[in-house]
């Protein structure tokens, strides 16, 4: 399990990304629930994934760092993490769809949906990959981890910015 331990500071370094922003998130979440959307399935559409992106970096660089035997069993975890989130970003995009507390546009469907997609398609992919050469493998999952941590990043802010600057707006103009 040699390969593994060259990981060690990169999961250290994310992984504590990863469960500090969680912690942020439900604080943020918390301080803005005094003004919630008029659909509650925005949330489910917008906030919820960007907790399910940043508990999906926790997870993998978890997985990293235990003592496994073989590196297949935990490629097996991640590559069903990383088809289960592929379904997930799906499940996002028609949810997406559904609310109508506000309308998606490019950025929105690109980072809410594409970009977690993509990361949860690579890790599931890297995952295949690892009987036959798991280092490049592990590069595959360290940028799925990578992907997802900067996209849940970037919905936390967007999530925030806009309940700051459009939602608050609103509220105080009318």
């Amino acid at each position: 399990m040699g390969l593994l331990e060259h990981w060690e500071s990169f999961c250290v370094i994310v992984g504590s990304a990863a469960g500090a922003l969680i912690g942020l998130q439900f604080v943020v979440l918390t301080l803005i629930a005094e003004h919630p959307p008029v659909d509650s399935r925005a949330g489910f559409a917008f906030a919820t994934p960007t907790i399910v992106h940043f508990s999906t970096v926790l997870l993998v660089t978890v997985l990293m760092r235990m003592p496994w035997h073989a590196l297949t069993t935990v490629a097996a975890l991640w590559g069903v993490l990383g088809f289960a989130g592929a379904i997930y970003a799906l499940v996002v995009m028609r949810r997406m769809g559904v609310q109508r507390a506000y309308r998606p546009d490019l950025e929105d469907w690109l980072f809410h949906v594409a970009a977690p997609f993509a990361g949860y398609a690579t890790l599931a992919v890297s995952a295949l990959v690892v009987p036959s050469n798991a280092g490049d493998a592990l590069f595959g999952i360290a940028a799925a981890v990578l992907i997802l941590l900067f996209t849940a990043i970037h919905n936390a802010w967007d999530a925030v910015s806009y309940h700051v600057l459009v939602a608050r707006a609103g509220a105080r103009g009318s």
